[in-house]
């Protein structure tokens, strides 16, 4: 009866719409300030203790720091890429080199965004579900992995997480001014941060708007349209700026990506869950199939939400759109995209929590019989230590490999410098962006999609100033380096038998021209 009457109500305000809105039972468990300010503050302290100590900046996070950061010359900004988390990095980025501070900021911020999101929801959901989702999401490994990493995942997640929630509370209450504000807000900032998952977050909602013909659903639609409009406008001038227009780029991004088509990802998502924040190409073994029994069981916890939000009758259209929402933030990447990371499903990891949580509040309701409540919330507490100490295991063990990582790149830029390979200096070839910046080079590529420089230019600037190319064991050195110093660096990874071609140094052991050496490994804290 009142849904029928929300559904129906046209050019008027639907009293009894405004009836539910306020509807005590959504704010169940008291004021949601304390659980959300919690679960938040537990978010960043874990972030800040446990992943972020000796924590360099990785492969991705460079080229965007890189764009505005003091240290060296800006890295090649790609087709796919755009620059929201740059404009969020730079705050910091821009007055200092300091990757710790850079770390700290954002964590506070991730936490701050957290809050946000969740938040407005409390309208909608009792403070229980909202705080439960909250920290099952936070508590994701590839969650507190980036919580302080400059990518653009986890504030897509935040972006569609509170979007989707002011959607809701604009479709149901009339009298709430800023949901609408809100709405748009979050799509804009979604599209900055990653333009194709903001369509992907604004589909759903369309659909939904229409489809529950919710009190101004056409202008719910033209809000969510702006919201696209505004996200994307950075993207679609920066491609007339130099990519030849928005069609030229979309092409360019898809060939960078291996070509956009249709692929059944949904495997190497499972193995990346083992602790590969990139699995491209994913045909790597599957050592502890165990790290990956939470992603299996998620569709099943979260039809059991939507179940029971159905025979209870209570929040099924929260749910039911939130499910739908994170489905389709999940599915370009399962399905169009033929390699994966881990952080390309935080946006669906986030709206996915909530009927999870929805699930579990249930299943552990204080109305149940004495016993089974007892042995239902046993089971239910063993389950999330479980989960909680398999996300530590992997947590651990990725923020290890790459603080191994970052202390071989300080060694590398060190034995680059004993060389001569000083600023103003290009480097190129093996993971040269890494390295590059934190030798206070430019980095610059004559080949792959990040292509910037011929061969014949990368010699010629070899006359001016100096450049190295970086080779392993796995490559070949190109022939226009015949004749350069060669010169040993500590391997990087699995990059064995890493090596340094030089010209144009000057100074210190690079004077030896024509000797080919290894150079004493300066080890930094």
């Amino acid at each position: 009866m009142q849904e029928s009457l929300i559904v129906g109500t046209r050019g008027r305000v639907p009293h009894v719409a405004l009836e539910e809105s306020r509807d005590p039972r959504a704010g169940a468990g008291g004021s949601p300030l304390p659980w959300l300010a919690a679960v938040a503050a537990a978010f960043t302290l874990a972030h800040l203790v446990v992943v972020a100590p000796g924590l360099g900046l990785g492969w991705d996070e460079t080229v965007y720091v890189s764009q505005v950061g003091p240290q060296a010359p800006a890295a090649f900004f790609s087709a796919p890429r755009a620059r929201g988390v740059t404009f969020i990095a730079a705050p910091v980025a821009a007055m200092t080199a300091s990757v710790a501070a850079l770390r700290v900021y954002l964590a506070v911020l991730a936490g701050c965004g957290l809050f946000l999101a969740l938040w407005v929801w409390r309208r909608l959901l009792p403070a229980p579900v909202i705080a439960l989702a909250g920290a099952l999401f936070a508590s994701l490994w590839v969650t507190l992995f980036y919580a302080g990493q400059v990518m653009p995942n986890l504030w897509v997640a935040f972006g569609a997480l509170g979007a989707t929630g002011c959607f809701l509370r604009a479709a149901r209450d009339p009298g709430d001014r800023w949901a609408v504000a809100g709405m748009v807000c979050g799509v804009a900032f979604t599209g900055l941060m990653r333009p194709s998952d903001a369509v992907w977050l604004a589909a759903p909602l369309i659909v939904a708007a229409v489809l529950m013909r919710a009190w101004r659903w056409p202008l719910l639609v033209v809000a969510l349209a702006a919201g696209l409009a505004v996200g994307w406008t950075d993207w679609v001038l920066e491609a007339y700026a130099r990519h030849g227009g928005p069609g030229a780029r979309l092409a360019r991004a898809s060939e960078i990506q291996g070509g956009l088509g249709w692929y059944l990802s949904l495997d190497d998502h499972v193995r990346a869950l083992g602790g590969r924040t990139l699995c491209r190409p994913c045909n790597v073994s599957w050592p502890h199939p165990a790290v990956a029994v939470w992603f299996v069981t998620l569709p099943l916890l979260v039809a059991g939400g939507l179940a029971a939000a159905a025979r209870t009758q209570r929040h099924r259209r929260e749910m039911a759109v939130a499910s739908a929402v994170g489905l389709s933030l999940a599915l370009p990447y399962l399905f169009t995209v033929g390699y994966a990371a881990p952080r390309f499903l935080l946006p669906a990891y986030a709206l996915l929590a909530l009927p999870v949580a929805w699930w579990l509040v249930r299943v552990c309701r204080p109305r149940a019989r004495r016993s089974r409540r007892r042995t239902v919330v046993g089971l239910v507490a063993l389950a999330v230590v479980a989960h909680l100490a398999v996300q530590y295991r992997v947590l651990d063990g990725v923020a290890d490999r790459v603080r191994r990582d970052t202390r071989d790149l300080t060694r590398i830029a060190a034995a680059l410098h004993a060389q001569g390979v000083r600023p103003p200096c290009v480097v190129s070839g093996e993971d040269a962006i890494r390295v590059a910046y934190r030798a206070g080079c430019a980095s610059r590529q004559p080949g792959g999609h990040d292509g910037s420089i011929t061969p014949q230019g990368l010699v010629a600037l070899a006359r001016q100033r100096p450049v190295a190319v970086l080779v392993s064991d796995a490559g070949r050195p190109p022939a226009y380096v015949r004749g350069w110093r060669v010169h040993r660096l500590p391997d990087l990874g699995r990059l064995t038998g890493y090596r340094a071609y030089v010209a144009g140094a000057t100074g210190g052991k690079a004077r030896k021209a024509g000797r080919t050496e290894p150079v004493r490994v300066v080890r930094t804290s």
